[in-house]
């Protein structure tokens, strides 16, 4: 019925318990590994979002401003 701990079990029990938390440190720091991968992808996403948002509204005023050009010379010169 009630069965004897020794010193021996209460030691493999202990390295077992060291050895899971050092596995499972190893493997938050991997996770923590790509977590901030993604973070840094996801930062650099946006500021290419960013830069490419300027690019489509400098080409924009680009045409823009040539459509306004084009006007001005498709209109009948006024004598």
């Amino acid at each position: 019925m009630a069965q004897t701990v020794t010193l021996e079990f209460l030691g493999a029990q202990m390295e077992r318990l060291l050895a899971d938390h050092a596995a499972m440190r190893d493997d938050i720091q991997f996770l923590t590994a790509i977590a901030l991968r993604h973070e840094n992808t996801l930062k650099h996403m946006a500021e290419q979002m960013q830069d490419m948002l300027s690019q489509m509204r400098a080409m924009v005023s680009q045409h823009s401003r040539f459509n306004n050009r084009l006007r001005r010379l498709e209109e009948p010169a006024t004598p």
